[in-house]
């Protein structure tokens, strides 16, 4: 029987790289993966520091246990050419960091120590994909993903693919492909069973197979109609595959769904019923560590969209991401649509090949996620190729035929290859660039873009974003415009059957080259901040979801009579998923608001609007009149479920801190986001805040970037990163006019 291990801990870690370093062991600096080789600070870098050669190191001793086995390294992730060494010989190499790889190590171990040494070079090589142009996010050097030790015999299961052809049937069939490793080596008969167990962990159904060949097909009959996957309650089920032969015996199992997913020329159908997409793009990096980021900081990611913004799906761009991700994707109930490595630029013959190869390994690696419902088999926004893509679709759909291919492009009348036509659709805003003769639209009607006479399953994968980049601490005005200009795309998409839905771009602020963004090295594109803090943006998403999911009830205004231009706060948009909201304004003006249908006709909640009709222009707020406070009632089925003021005359009363996780696991490399807000005597942030603070962590716990911190917008972020320790971790944040403000964390 197999086992496969973690190998994250005790690396030794290099700057630079030589040729006589890959057979004996340097001393150097331990860490721990997942691993960024350069920490950048937040912005203003320069990000040619991290892309040159680095050297990781790991001495692994051998054990009774790799006799006669077959002995690897499974590597998740390594950014972005790797070449592994052992005892000074190579054994493998990679030219991409995305997908995962193996080191065979069986036949180079010796008894004693044994010297692993990755090279990992940095440098955007033009012969690598996504690299040769100039591309719009960063890409961290190291090994950033876990690393797994394998130990299974000569004949082992080397992956499973399940298919459920009756998902919504009485049966309940489910499929399963063993491919198996090195079957000529197993002296005889191959002996294959499968158990299949419930979301409860119940054995349901078991099938047998006797086979020679290196593939062999287990059918389960049936155990009779089953839970769906969906979006509400996301069933898994998971399949156990036992191999036995002369050459000894392997286990495998997988987790995956029933569940049928289509996009259809009139709407998306999950489960046979229409689904309305509304998602986001991610990029997987964080502030410091770029994607070296730990296991629940990536599930925290699957978390925030579903459960905080109420999407439905995530757009992995443009790259496939992180397997904890996935993995929580499928436990929540969350859409992927995931494609391969690319931004804009396609290379010569061997990169394409690469490229075809990144379809293959992204596909395997994946395809039992029931969360992943459409694969990306084209570059985004590349020019038309047709060999090129006619190739990538064929290899997605020979793989796997139970999910449809797409091919994000951002120009309109691009050859169609693919089973659905998605596209970037940045034409809110256009009205203004040269050459444009049309008015204000939120979106292209289907037949512009696809030049094509007839209707087709299509889906809009970016919008927004560059278009209109929005930091938290923006002006009032601009962030309302923010605001405004997703919920119109929303809405857009809500009213045209040809649309299956839209992916705004983009879920979180990402660092960039110096080619892109605001000159300080981030797009500042997201709805929330890198370090996933919402700006206001973020509550048209979050107000769209049910408001037993949790209310919403956000004005979009930092409530003062001069932050807008000439004055005032009205007209105030609040987003909400209320059905009406009490407004009182001082001891005065009151009354009642509804959400304004008129103007965003096909949302499910609209946001609810302030204006003339409510409050006479004549008392709106004229320079020298006395400025009052605020309070929002928001009401649902008639009772009031949300209050919340703004004061008139806000003052920072004390400092807020508060983390995404009650404690901090010295198990594995883990981080936890540490929030710092200035708060008001109301309790909410003050907007224009920026003073220095200062953070002190005493305990077994890594502060994760600097200890003196500026604030922005009232707002401030720090990680904390585990050491291996156990322990208490106490937090001091200070602010010279405050009383700073204690958390205590335990390390276990």
């Amino acid at each position: 029987m197999r086992s496969t291990v973690r190998m994250n801990d005790g690396w030794v870690f290099h700057e630079g790289f030589e040729p006589e370093w890959s057979s004996e062991l340097r001393p150097g600096g331990r860490v721990r993966l997942p691993h960024t080789a350069v920490e950048l600070p937040f912005g203003y870098f320069d990000e040619g520091s991290y892309q040159r050669r680095f050297c990781y190191q790991k001495v692994i001793a051998w054990t009774p246990e790799f006799a006669e086995r077959e002995v690897s390294l499974l590597f998740d992730g390594a950014m972005a050419n790797s070449t592994v060494f052992l005892n000074g010989r190579k054994v493998s190499s990679h030219r991409d960091g995305y997908t995962p790889f193996e080191a065979r190590l069986t036949g180079g171990l010796k008894k004693g120590e044994n010297v692993v040494t990755v090279r990992i070079d940095g440098t955007e090589n033009p012969d690598i994909p996504p690299f040769g142009g100039q591309i719009d996010y960063l890409t961290y050097a190291g090994i950033y993903r876990d690393v797994w030790l394998r130990v299974a015999p000569p004949v082992s299961i080397e992956r499973l693919k399940v298919e459920t052809p009756d998902a919504l049937g009485a049966s309940g069939t489910a499929m399963v492909r063993v491919d198996i490793r090195d079957a000529h080596r197993a002296g005889g008969d191959i002996r294959l069973a499968a158990t299949l167990l419930d979301p409860g962990g119940d054995a349901i159904g078991r099938t047998e197979a006797v086979t020679c060949d290196s593939s062999a097909v287990l059918q389960f009959a049936g155990p009779g109609k089953v839970a769906l996957w969906d979006l509400d309650s996301p069933e898994l089920y998971r399949v156990i595959v036992d191999l036995a032969c002369p050459a000894g015996t392997d286990r495998v199992q997988t987790n995956f769904g029933y569940r049928t997913a289509e996009f259809t020329p009139d709407g998306f159908l999950l489960n046979g019923k229409p689904v309305g997409i509304r998602g986001l793009n991610r990029h997987q990096s964080f502030p410091h560590v770029g994607y070296a980021a730990g296991r629940r900081v990536q599930e925290r990611d699957a978390e925030i969209l579903k459960r905080k913004l109420g999407c439905n799906l995530v757009r992995t761009s443009h790259y496939p991401q992180s397997p904890w991700f996935l993995d929580h994707c499928d436990r929540v109930g969350l859409l992927v649509f995931e494609e391969i490595p690319g931004w804009q630029h396609i290379g010569g013959a061997a990169w394409k090949r690469d490229s075809v190869q990144n379809v293959r390994r992204m596909i395997q690696r994946d395809w039992n996620h029931p969360s992943i419902v459409l694969w990306g088999v084209r570059i985004n926004e590349s020019a038309d190729d047709h060999d090129f893509y006619a190739e990538t679709n064929a290899l997605a759909r020979m793989l796997d035929p139970t999910r449809q291919t797409a091919g994000v492009r951002n120009f309109p009348c691009s050859e169609f290859l693919e089973d659905v036509y998605t596209m970037n659709d940045f034409v809110l805003g256009s009205e203004t660039l040269p050459g444009a003769n049309h008015g204000r639209i939120a979106l292209r009607r289907q037949a512009e873009v696809t030049g094509l006479n007839r209707t087709v399953p299509y889906l809009v994968t970016e919008f927004n974003g560059h278009m209109y980049p929005t930091k938290s601490t923006d002006p009032e005005e601009r962030q309302i415009e923010h605001v405004t200009r997703h919920l119109q795309v929303l809405d857009a998409a809500g009213g045209d059957p040809q649309v299956s839905g839209c992916i705004g771009w983009c879920m979180a602020d990402y660092n960039t080259h110096c080619d892109f963004g605001s000159g300080d090295r981030i797009c500042h594109h997201g709805v929330l901040d890198m370090h996933r803090d919402p700006k206001f943006a973020a509550y048209a998403y979050a107000s769209q979801r049910d408001p037993a999911a949790g209310v919403v009830l956000t004005p979009v205004t930092f409530w003062a009579r001069g932050e807008r231009s000439i004055g005032g706060a009205i007209p105030l948009m609040i987003l909400t998923n209320c059905e009406e909201v009490e407004y009182r304004i001082g001891n005065g003006i009151t009354g009642r608001a509804y959400p304004d249908r008129a103007a965003f006709p096909n949302l499910e909640h609209p946001p609810v609007i302030i204006d003339d009709r409510h409050i006479p222009r004549r008392e709106q707020d004229r320079w020298g009149m006395e400025w009052f406070g605020l309070e929002l009632t928001g009401f649902v089925g008639g009772d009031p479920v949300r209050t919340m003021r703004l004061a008139a005359d806000p003052v920072p009363v004390r400092l807020g801190v508060s983390t995404d996780f009650p404690e901090l696991l010295a198990s594995e490399k883990d981080h936890v986001p540490v929030r710092v807000r200035v708060l008001d005597q109301a309790g909410n942030p003050l907007p224009h805040f920026n003073e220095p603070l200062t953070v002190r962590v005493v305990g077994p716990a890594r502060l994760v970037g600097p200890d003196l911190l500026a604030f922005r917008g009232g707002r401030a972020a720090f990680w904390l990163e585990s050491v291996g320790e156990r322990g208490c971790v106490e937090i001091e944040v200070a602010v010279r006019r405050l009383a700073p403000a204690r958390l205590k964390l335990d390390a276990v």
